[in-house]
Formats: C-alpha cells, sequence, structure tokens
C-alpha cells in the first residue's frame, strides 16, 4: 500500500534543495563506493540504506524487492515450543499414509495427487501442533483454507489422530458409495472437516481476505467478538497467476488485517513445469505483496547454508542466488555435484573458491534437501513472526521442492502432478529414508499397506495434547446447535398484497423497500448484510446508507460532500452495508463469509448481494458454486434482470442467461417474481427455510436467487384464490383467467394459457386483452415465479416412479383441466421457460429473448426479439391455427397489422 507520505521519485527534482553541498557529499560518497568495491557493494548499501529508513519510520518509497535469502536469520530464530524429533516422526507417518492412500486408489482408475503435499508437510505440520486453533474454544477458533492438492495429507493426518480409519482412505475420490471421502476440501461432501472449498483455484486467496474482513465485521458490530479468529490461507505459487488471487491484497493491507496470513508454497512448480521459468516467482511475488502494503516473511533455505552464507565475505552467493532463474534452480535439483559447481559456482572466481572448501555431499544437501519450507525450525519461526506483526497482513514464501521424500522419480519433476501412485520398490526406499517401521513382509501381493505406530503411540499421544491444547483437532467444521431464527412480523411481507394503486413500483424498488422493513425488525434485523457493489443508488439503496451505515474500520474521516443531504454517505466502524467497489468477485467472498457464519462462528447471518444481473452468474458463477459447496445460505438478487428492460444499455448489460446458469447449481433456489407481493412471499419462505425451523427431510443448505426488475408499472393486489401462496413457492398459479379478467369471452372462445415470469407476465397481460377484444380468443394468465423450481419438482416425481412411487408433477397438477395449448414467454432465452416442455400434458410453445442484446429502448428491443404483446398475440394465433381453431389467414392478418 502507497505511503501517501512518501516522497515519490518524480517529485525529487522537483523540490528546493536546502543543502546542495551536502547532497553533492552523499552523491560523491556513492560514486566512490561504487568506483573502489564495485556496483555490487554500493547496491548492497543502499538497500541497507533504504530497510534502515524503512525501519525508522522516514517517508520514503518502500523497498520492493530483498535479497534471496531468508527474512529471519538462523540466528533470529526462536527456539520450537515442542519436540521436534515427535514431530519429524509424525510427518513421516503422514507423508507415507497419503502416499500409500493415491497410489492403492490408482487401481480403480481414480487419481490423486501425491507431489504438493510431500512438499508442503511441514507447513501444515508446524501449524497444527503449535498455532492452528481449533473451534472447542470460543466455537470459531482459526480458519484454515487448505491448498486443494494438498488434501492427501490432510486425511492421512485426519487417520493418525483416530477420525477416519482405512475404509475411508481406501474410498479416496470413491464417494458412490457413502463411506468416500471426496478428492478435495469440499464441505458439501464431508460437512464434519472441510470448512472452505480451495481447489477452483485463485477462490481460496480472495476468501481468505474477506473471511477476514468479515470477521473484524462481526467484532466491530457486535454480534461476536472474533478478534482471535486468525485466517490461514495455503495456496501455491503457480496460483497467485489467477487473477483472483491478488485482486484484494491492497484491500487486506488497506483495512490492516493482521488476522490474516497467507502461506505461498514455493515449489517454482505449476502443474506443467516451472512457474516462472526464465524469472524468480519468489521476487516477483515479494515485490507484489510489498506493493500492495504486506509483511513478507522469505523461508527459503534450510540450515545447510548456513554454512555457506557464512564462506560469502564478497556477496557473491547472494547475487548468484538471485540471478539463476527458477528452471535453473530446479534442474540442479536433479543433477550431481559436478554439474552444480560447474554452473552455479563455475561463474564468479569467487564462488569458484567457495566450492573448493565445499565436500560434494555439502553442495548435494543444499540444492536437492535444504530448503526453508522443509525445516520445522524455519517454519515455525516465520509462523511466530507473522502472528507477532500488527498493522498488516502477512505472506510467508515458503521455497521447498514439490515431491520431497517421494524419491528421485518425483523430486522436481516436471510431470510430477500428473504422477499418481509409486512402485512398490520405490515405497521401499521412502519407508528407508523416512525411519518408518514398516517391514517387507507387510507388502502383501505387493499392495503399499496404510501405516500406524498405535492409538496409544506416543505420537498419537503427542499429537492429540497438542490438538487439545490449541482448542481440539483441526481443520473441523461445526454447526453449532443454535435456535432458530424468529419469522419477522407478517405486516413487512403483506405490504404489497394489496398493491400499488396508480403508483409505478419497480420489482427491483419493492424488494429495497422489504428489506427496509426487515432490518428494522427488533429480533434479527441486526443480522442482515447488505452487500452491494458499487451501485446502491441504481438500486434505491441510498435511503439506508445514514440508517444501517456502510462498513468501515477506519469509521468517517472526512465530512462527505452531501452530509446536508437527507440521505447523506455515511461510513462508521460499526455499519452494516458491505459497499464493495467494483468487485463482484469481492462481493461474492464477502456473501460466501457471511453465508456461512452460521458453521463458522455459530451466529446466524442473513447476507443478500443485489448486483447487476448480467454480472452475476456469468461473472463470477464459480463463487456461486463455491457457495453451493461451503453450505452458504442467503439471497442473492439480481437487478435490473431480464434482456430488454435495461434501455439504451446494450448487449454486455442486457441479460438473457442468468437463470439458465443457476438452474445448473443444485443449491441455488431460482425466482422470476413478476409482482411485488410475489417478492413478499418467496423472501418470507426463503427466512424460513434457509434460518428458521427445518421441515423433515428439507434441506437448509440452499441459496435463493431473485431477479428483479427496474421498470416502473402498476403492482396488482395479490389474488385471494386459494393456493397463490403455494403456487408462488412451487413456481406457478393462475393470475387470473379471461373471464375474471372482465373480458367476457363468447362461450365456445377458443382458449390458450399464457404463463409469463418476470416482467414479461405484463406484456401477457396486454396480450390477453388484445386476443380477447381483436380475435375472439379466451387468455388465461399465469405468473410462472420458477421455471427450475418447477423442473426440479418434476425429475423428483420422475425418480418417485422409478421407486415405485405414484407423483404427478406440481406443473401438472396446477395446469390439469386448463383448455387449449400452453404458451410460456419470459426475458430470457427459450432455455429458461423450455425447462419444463416435456412435463407439459397440453400443446406448448415458448418465446424468449435468444441471441445478443442491443441497445434500443424496451418497446424496440421487445419487438426485435419477438417477446412484446403484438408477438404473443400472433405466435398464440400461430397454435390455435394449428389445432384448427381459428382460421389460418388470421395468423397472417395478425402479422401485417402489428407490423411483424
Amino acid at each position: 500500500m502507497t505511503d501517501p507520505n512518501a516522497i515519490q521519485p518524480s517529485e525529487l527534482d522537483q523540490l528546493p534543495d536546502r543543502d546542495p553541498e551536502e547532497t553533492a557529499e552523499w552523491q560523491a560518497s556513492l560514486d566512490a563506493v561504487a568506483k573502489a568495491a564495485g556496483p555490487h557493494r554500493a547496491a548492497y548499501l543502499m538497500r541497507r540504506t533504504l530497510e534502515r529508513a524503512e525501519g525508522a519510520g522516514i517517508a520514503l518509497p518502500k523497498l520492493l524487492e530483498t535479497d534471496y535469502v531468508n527474512t529471519i536469520p538462523t540466528s533470529a530464530e526462536p527456539a520450537v515450543d515442542g519436540d521436534e524429533e515427535m514431530e519429524q516422526r509424525i510427518t513421516a507417518w503422514n507423508r507415507w499414509n497419503a502416499a500409500a492412500m493415491v497410489t492403492r486408489g490408482s487401481k480403480y482408475g481414480v487419481g490423486g495427487h501425491i507431489a504438493t503435499f510431500a512438499s508442503a508437510a511441514w507447513l501444515y505440520e508446524t501449524g497444527f501442533n503449535h498455532f492452528f486453533r481449533g473451534k472447542e474454544s470460543d466455537g470459531s477458533g482459526d480458519q484454515l483454507y487448505i491448498q486443494g492438492h494438498a488434501s492427501p495429507g490432510i486425511y492421512a493426518r485426519a487417520f493418525l489422530d483416530g477420525r477416519i480409519n482405512e475404509q475411508h482412505l481406501d474410498n479416496f475420490r470413491r464417494e458412490a458409495g457413502g463411506n468416500g471421502l471426496p478428492s478435495y476440501p469440499h464441505p458439501r461432501r464431508l460437512p464434519w472437516l472441510w470448512e472452505f472449498p480451495t481447489v477452483s483455484m485463485g477462490l481460496g486467496p480472495i476468501s481468505a481476505i474477506y473471511q477476514a474482513r468479515f470477521n473484524r465485521y462481526l467484532t466491530s458490530r457486535g454480534i461476536k467478538d472474533v478478534s482471535d479468529s486468525h485466517v490461514w490461507a495455503f495456496l501455491g505459487d503457480g496460483e497467485m497467476d489467477e487473477p483472483e488471487s491478488t485482486t484484494a491484497l491492497t484491500l487486506a493491507a488497506r483495512e490492516q488485517l493482521d488476522n490474516l496470513t497467507f502461506v505461498i508454497n514455493c515449489n517454482l512448480q505449476r502443474l506443467d513445469g516451472p512457474v516462472r521459468a526464465n524469472f524468480k516467482i519468489v521476487q516477483e511475488l515479494e515485490a507484489q505483496f510489498r506493493g500492495a502494503g504486506w509483511n513478507v516473511v522469505k523461508t527459503l533455505w534450510g540450515t545447510a547454508w548456513d554454512e555457506l552464507f557464512q564462506l560469502d565475505t564478497t556477496g557473491a552467493l547472494v547475487r548468484r542466488l538471485r540471478e539463476v532463474p527458477d528452471a535453473q534452480v530446479q534442474t540442479y535439483q536433479t543433477r550431481d555435484a559436478a554439474y552444480i559447481r560447474e554452473d552455479f559456482f563455475g561463474k564468479d572466481p569467487a564462488l569458484v573458491e567457495m566450492a573448493k572448501l565445499l565436500s560434494d555431499d555439502k553442495i548435494l544437501e543444499c540444492f536437492h534437501v535444504s530448503r526453508g519450507g522443509h525445516e520445522a525450525r524455519k517454519v515455525y519461526a516465520a509462523y511466530k513472526a507473522a502472528l507477532a506483526h500488527k498493522g498488516a497482513p502477512t505472506v510467508i514464501l515458503a521455497q521447498t521442492v514439490k515431491g520431497h521424500t517421494l524419491g528421485e522419480g518425483f523430486a522436481s519433476k516436471n510431470a510430477n502432478h500428473q504422477m499418481k501412485k509409486l512402485t512398490v520398490d520405490e515405497f521401499k526406499a521412502m519407508r528407508d529414508r523416512l525411519g518408518l517401521p514398516i517391514s517387507d513382509a507387510q507388502f502383501v501381493d505387493d499392495v503399499v499397506p496404510y501405516a500406524h505406530p498405535g492409538a496409544d503411540s506416543p505420537e498419537v499421544r503427542y499429537l492429540q495434547e497438542r490438538r487439545a491444547a490449541l482448542g481440539g483437532p483441526a481443520p473441523a467444521r461445526r454447526v453449532h446447535p443454535v435456535a432458530p431464527l424468529p419469522q419477522p412480523a407478517d405486516k413487512a411481507f403483506a405490504a404489497f398484497d394489496k398493491g400499488s394503486g396508480s403508483q409505478n413500483v419497480a420489482t427491483t424498488m419493492a424488494f429495497v423497500r422489504l428489506v427496509k422493513d426487515l432490518v428494522r425488525d427488533k429480533e434479527t434485523g441486526k443480522r442482515w448484510v447488505p452487500i452491494v457493489p458499487d451501485e446502491a443508488r441504481t438500486f434505491g439503496m441510498e435511503s439506508l446508507f445514514p440508517s444501517l451505515g456502510i462498513y468501515s474500520p477506519m469509521g468517517q474521516t472526512y465530512e462527505p460532500v452531501d452530509r446536508d443531504q437527507l440521505m447523506y454517505y455515511k461510513e462508521a466502524k460499526n455499519g452494516q452495508i458491505f459497499n464493495e467497489g467494483i468487485t463482484e468477485a469481492g462481493a461474492m467472498a464477502e456473501f460466501i463469509a457471511a453465508s456461512t457464519s452460521y458453521a463458522t462462528h455459530g451466529e446466524t447471518m442473513i447476507p443478500f448481494y443485489i448486483y447487476y444481473s448480467m454480472f452475476g452468474w456469468q461473472r463470477t458463477g464459480d463463487q456461486m458454486w463455491q457457495l453451493g459447496d461451503q453450505l452458504g445460505r442467503g439471497f442473492l438478487v439480481g437487478a435490473t434482470a431480464g434482456r430488454t428492460t435495461l434501455t439504451g444499455e446494450g448487449l454486455q448489460h442486457a441479460d438473457g442467461h442468468s437463470p439458465v446458469i443457476a438452474a445448473t447449481n443444485p443449491a441455488a433456489l431460482t425466482y422470476d417474481p413478476a409482482f411485488a407481493y410475489e417478492i413478499g412471499v418467496i423472501v418470507k419462505e426463503g427466512l424460513r427455510r434457509m434460518f428458521g425451523e427445518a421441515r423433515p427431510g428439507e434441506d437448509q443448505n440452499v441459496f435463493y436467487y431473485l431477479t428483479v426488475y427496474n421498470e416502473p408499472l402498476p403492482q396488482p393486489a395479490k389474488p385471494s384464490a386459494p393456493g397463490v401462496d403455494e403456487g408462488i413457492v412451487k413456481g406457478l398459479y393462475r393470475f387470473n383467467t379471461a373471464e375474471s379478467a372482465g373480458l367476457s369471452p363468447a362461450a365456445n372462445a377458443p382458449r390458450i394459457q399464457l404463463l409469463g415470469s418476470g416482467t414479461a407476465i405484463h406484456w401477457a397481460l396486454k396480450a390477453q386483452r388484445m386476443l380477447a377484444e381483436e380475435w375472439g380468443v379466451a387468455a388465461d394468465v399465469w405468473s410462472a415465479t420458477s421455471w427450475t423450481e418447477l423442473r426440479r419438482d418434476a425429475m423428483e416425481a420422475d425418480e418417485a416412479l422409478l421407486r415405485g412411487e405414484d407423483r404427478v408433477p406440481f406443473v401438472r397438477q396446477a395446469l390439469q383441466g386448463a383448455e387449449g395449448p400452453v404458451l410460456a414467454v419470459s426475458d430470457y432465452m427459450r432455455q429458461v421457460p423450455d425447462q419444463i416442455a416435456q412435463w407439459v400434458e397440453q400443446d406448448y410453445t415458448s418465446l424468449g429473448a435468444d441471441g445478443f442484446g442491443l441497445s434500443d429502448t424496451r418497446e424496440a428491443a421487445r419487438r426485435h426479439f419477438g417477446v412484446d404483446a403484438e408477438s404473443i398475440v400472433v405466435a398464440s394465433l400461430a397454435q390455435l391455427a394449428r389445432r384448427g381453431e381459428v382460421q389460418a389467414t388470421a395468423v397472417k392478418e395478425a402479422r401485417e397489422k402489428y407490423g411483424l
């Protein structure tokens, strides 16, 4: 994060020099050092001087890179608070069982990854033994974002401490039988262990940042004091190329999230080869994080390197380490001492002399084995420093070797991500390398055995005692027994039951008004978490600013420009609204943290995230999938919805497909309400289902997606017919008939059923009148609040038939006895209403806004896509003509009459 008081380089020549002679002396001194001792010495002195200035708080530009050495020297490392030899043995057992589990599973062809955990084992083990707090103390503990490909090592540790057994290990990646282990951290698949899905790379980093921020939010608002919780995110150096990995770094620094630590496993390899083959990823990441305002701790070299650094009296070794590209470092891992002597040490006369003092074994120990991330003492020092640092988040850059301890066939090989097994001979060599008491006789029929020291062994007792002291097992997910939230009074939900009269109201405004009433509820109002990227005024939410406040850990350090207005911009330390700025990814990450607070912290929160519908599922659909995996609960609201309701906005704003994408997510309940009263019914049901008393067999781990529109229209009164609320929730109800609409069709008039969702129902209602008055056709109008829920219900009915149960889909029940064909229309592509086509007994066709959006008036856009009232009339007549119920000429006549 840039220091606003720092002097920028471009400013230097513009400032008056109060003592030119003194300035000249400093410049001359630098010139003299460069001439006498060389440019490397001059650069060294300048770096040390800048570090001294930074430490003293002198306002200067930050030094973005430091030498390619450990931030914490060996002499400054604290003693490890524990039994290092015991932890070495525990780590060896975990390494073995992780590799054995994946290898045994390979005979079923299910795959698995070995090399990632092999490189990161000490990064995890040190944390589990000394730092990661469990949930048994305050119910929150620390939040651990485990790197997805390292999951076998986490399962191996759970096996060692007795939380899973050999049968579980043998069912790794074989979940269909109900007793398996998911491939990666998937809370929905293993909800007692995993808290956070992370294997969709890039989502772990941004989620961890917003989780740390949400922790501060809970504390600041007085919901729960979670100031002792620390968020640890374990990431890969290749993963940092994902845009989500770094998009929120400045937010973490800006808000001083010192409750957050990134641990980046810098094994210098991504999935196919080196991360920065011709460059140095550690240096690049250091500059990126320091520039963003993070505290950076580099843990690169093991203790074997201490002798080499002591011999480096000229700085030649440090310079050489800085200039060797990552791919060459990887090559050293696979070559003999002679090659390293020539290629690494042979480039500088001082290094040639140094190498003469080193044995081949010493060189191989340094370049093949000794990395900071492979030594408990180095990792312990880094973690200790991270927790001690205040005022900024910390990133630990830990260098490791991918495939460490697995043997020469794995270590640093480009293909090791795709290598799924070791041979029996490789396992026996690994056994000897790790010093494990596993006999050859235990390899029955060449099957690699799982290994366990015994439930009462010193290793298991030590492991369990360490975890007990830290608050219980980890990772662990707990859903605390909390009372269901009381339902708000019906008054708020029924506000639009009588309609809006002559007032035009957009459904976006109706939703915002409902929320304004609900956040005033004495019981649950404080638990609402409004989230908006940067369009609160677009959605009419500015009235919430002064009453709820926008969350900011700094409060409001300025006088807002609109302070004299009623709806001024108000920030507060205990503000309730998250106004995220232009970052849908950040808003979704915040939503996920809030929506899972019931499990993470035992505090139920009710988030709603309102956004431009086009910039939701299309842009952040991967995070919606993460939300479902993490068992999140809340309301996603796609505002300014539809392909034709945004006048003039055009192709990249016109959403015609988000319900299609949402329909693919099993946890998403997707609704396209047409009227304000429907929104009240849906939100009321959502609060009951997600946060209230669960009904038998009902899954509470769902979230609601509502599309709402910016088109102001009269809001009708809620029909008084029985079953309307049930129909709204299940997805379909009859809004009116031709007769109840006062159209008085003839007794033998042809009849058609018009199904509309969202804003399209208004075109259907206009078409209903035109059909009656101009063509003598009776039309009944239905509101299809959820095509997706109708489809899901029908699919469940199909599955019930396979079990011998006779169940009729709700859509068929609702339309039973409805005369004539069915014509469905929405402001989305036809695929949305076509979801129910196969379960409708009547003749079925649909209209929709397929193709790219365009800029124009609403009327012109609807005519272009063929979904306006006139197009509905023509399509209805065509349906009836095919059935012989109207003259075929009527279709042509109608097209000409309406200019289609």
